[in-house]
């Protein structure tokens, strides 16, 4: 900026003022940063192991064996078998989704309105944070050998309690029995989500519905229900699609009994009999548009719920 300034009856000289820049001392000034570089690694490994696959599952479920551009492979989606698989494993993620979020919303009620002492507390999120990733074979062999045909609550209940499980119409091979092994950790990853949003309700809140003579259901009826729905909500979502895609857990357990999508990709392109690498890559983008909207579902619902947590 300049000013004029008159000297001596002469025409007004203009006269440099210092801008706001001018009185930041120069140590104080921003500097370029390059923290960002170390973003660099991480870029990297996103581009390889996700870019790269992501893009070769979209090109080559228009392709034919040939590398012939074709919409067979979409069109086959629509088979009854697929569309099927598509549907139990739908059945089997709502079904955990469900279980694994009462159970867990109920066991973080009790670590958070419960008042769960602090060591408590802490031990019980540190299992949760390890349950919740304990999966594929190693829990596929812990149930076989707890719950299968000869494991150890299996002849314990027929040793000396004269009950046979299977008897009972128990299978863990079946629909029942996978949906049992996969609520063991989605019950710890409800737990995980869950928390931070029973820790954000407000004391006031009960206290004022108490002042107001309001009991303890229609607290949770009119209030702590409406304000957990969004975060309830999003959770579902959350479970649903953490059982959606998994593969090892449910291949190890049934060898492929229950006609699951992942299962049945790994049949088409690793398969001896039933080999067709193309229209796995279509079931595989099938599976990706599903989890594209469950993740877009939760992040809406996340927003939601945010307002009540800050």
């Amino acid at each position: 900026m300049t000013a004029p300034v008159e000297r001596d009856g002469a025409a007004p000289e203009c006269e440099s003022v210092p801008g706001p820049r001018a009185n930041i001392p120069h140590r104080y000034r921003k500097k370029a940063s390059f923290a960002w570089l170390g973003l660099l690694p991480f870029l990297l490994f996103v581009f390889i192991f996700m870019v790269i696959p992501a893009a070769g599952i979209v090109t080559g479920s228009f392709q034919d064996a040939n590398g012939a551009f074709t919409l067979a492979n979409v069109r086959n989606l629509f088979r009854a078998n697929i569309i099927s698989s598509y549907l139990i494993t739908m059945k089997v993620s709502a079904t955990t989704a469900a279980l694994g979020g009462v159970l867990g919303f109920l066991i973080a009620y009790g670590i958070s309105i419960g008042g769960l002492p602090r060591p408590l507390r802490a031990f019980m999120s540190t299992f949760s944070g390890v349950a919740s990733n304990f999966a594929g074979v190693p829990l596929a062999f812990a149930f076989i050998a707890t719950l299968g045909r000869v494991g150890l609550v299996t002849v314990l209940l027929r040793t000396l309690l004269g009950i046979e499980l299977y008897d009972t119409g128990f299978n863990l091979y079946s629909f029942w029995g996978l949906s049992l092994t996969y609520t063991y950790f989605q019950i710890p990853l409800m737990i995980l989500i869950i928390l931070p949003a029973l820790d954000g309700m407000k004391k006031e809140w009960r206290e004022a519905s108490e002042n107001l003579g309001a009991s303890t259901f229609q607290y949770w009826s009119k209030v702590g229900i409406p304000v957990l729905l969004p975060s309830l909500l999003a959770a579902f979502v959350l479970l649903f699609g953490n059982a959606f895609g998994a593969y090892a857990t449910a291949y190890s357990l049934t060898g492929g009994l229950i006609n699951l999508v992942p299962i049945l990709i790994g049949a088409q392109i690793r398969g001896n009999v039933l080999h067709d690498a193309n229209l796995g890559y279509a079931l595989a983008l099938g599976m990706v548009v599903v989890m594209t909207m469950t993740i877009a579902i939760y992040s809406w619902l996340q927003k939601l719920s945010s307002r009540w947590v800050k």
